[in-house]
């Protein structure tokens, strides 16, 4: 499992586990990958603890952080002026569908708790980003900053490469993937458009050779439809040096839902993983559940660009979550969460993974010898 990838960051296997806990980073850190949290939406001094129980915890083993330098935002506004900015047909739609669901408005203290925190949509802004990042330089284990939803800007490539960091970013077209290089990039993740979160439109079978050949000889990471080590070979065959996988652990013990929830992951099939605009604004493929259903209906009205969205259902969704109203939780999720059949560790997963992708390669070089004896044979008649 020796590729450049591994080689750049001194791991064991190219296996990238993007998370929103650091539970699972953690945990496949040290089971020979690299952990990838996602960061925007903590607190400056939250995250600066978080990683510094993430570093003891990982033995010196390098880990990832996950940004969200979206190309455009919107104005990002305080919780406090929500009913002041956006629209009244908006804001009486998410009323009626959260009276209708029976779900409780928020109590003072958690609605306190909301207005304490970073303005829904700040963490997509640069601003935003480089809070995040002025507590990642303060963690040498953290060799690894992607940028999630567009091009870093080539100061921000030039400061992370000054104090050693490496830098990725996601793309969703070969397009994309040309403004990361130019922005200096040392890592290109090619996300197909089955993947979980915010996605593009191409599939991950044509987008990942296509960015290979583009951006070469800059290596890739294979994201989008990912969760075994039969696809880590494909990726593999296809010219990627390491797979970025977020979906898949969400059925782990580690991750971030709560058991109710994690039994509708291990029951949903692939077709359930649904994209929609109406968490953020722009294409994100999330879990089916009522929230998006009535969203989906014949007189919801379309979703506002992303700063105004956020604002719009940021306090809808600590509702349904407060509520454990799960018929209508709606989290992320790519179309291989079809694959999720049952609940394990974030380890035995990884370990399962990377056994897989030695038996494909395997059975990729038997075949080939096969062929070619077949060949020497008819050659011979």
């Amino acid at each position: 499992m020796r590729t450049r990838i591994t080689e750049m960051f001194g791991i064991e296997a190219p296996i990238f586990a993007f998370t929103h806990t650091p539970r699972v980073a953690i945990e496949a850190t040290n089971a020979g990958g690299m952990g990838a949290l996602a960061c925007s939406y903590f607190q400056p001094d939250e995250l600066d603890l978080i990683l510094a129980d993430m570093d003891a915890k990982t033995n010196g083993r390098p880990y990832c952080i996950d940004v969200l330098f979206a190309n455009k935002v919107g104005t990002v506004m305080p919780l406090s002026e929500r009913l002041n900015v956006l629209p009244e047909e908006h804001l009486d739609f998410v009323e009626k569908v959260l009276s209708e669901g029976g779900i409780a408005p928020l109590s003072p203290e958690a609605e306190a708790e909301m207005l304490r925190a970073k303005p829904p949509g700040r963490g997509h802004t640069e601003e935003g980003v480089m809070e995040v990042i002025e507590v990642v330089l303060r963690h040498p284990q953290a060799r690894f900053v992607v940028s999630a939803m567009g091009a870093p800007p080539p100061y921000v490539v030039e400061m992370l490469h000054a104090r050693g960091i490496k830098v990725g970013a996601m793309a969703g077209s070969a397009e994309h993937a040309l403004k990361h290089v130019e922005a200096g990039v040392d890592v290109v993740i090619a996300q197909g458009s089955e993947a979980g979160g915010h996605t593009g439109s191409i599939s991950s079978m044509v987008l990942w050779p296509e960015v290979v050949e583009t951006v070469a000889p800059v290596p890739v990471l294979a994201a989008g439809g990912i969760g075994s080590g039969r696809q880590m070979a494909a990726a593999h065959v296809l010219g990627a040096e390491g797979v970025w996988c977020g979906t898949i652990w969400l059925g782990t013990s580690e991750s971030e839902l709560n058991p109710e929830m994690r039994r509708r992951y291990i029951a949903a099939r692939s077709q359930d993983a649904i994209q929609q605009k109406y968490t953020t604004g722009k294409p994100l493929r999330t879990l089916r559940s009522k929230w998006t259903d009535a969203w989906s209906a014949p007189g919801a009205p379309q979703p506002l660009p992303l700063a105004s969205q956020k604002l719009l259902v940021a306090p809808a969704l600590k509702r349904i979550e407060l509520a454990n109203a799960v018929d209508y939780m709606s989290y992320m999720a790519g179309q291989i969460v079809g694959r999720i059949k049952k609940e394990q560790t974030t380890r035995e997963l990884m370990q399962a993974m990377r056994r897989e992708f030695e038996r494909a390669l395997d059975d990729l070089h038997r075949h080939r010898d096969e062929t070619v004896a077949v060949g020497e044979r008819d050659e011979g008649r």
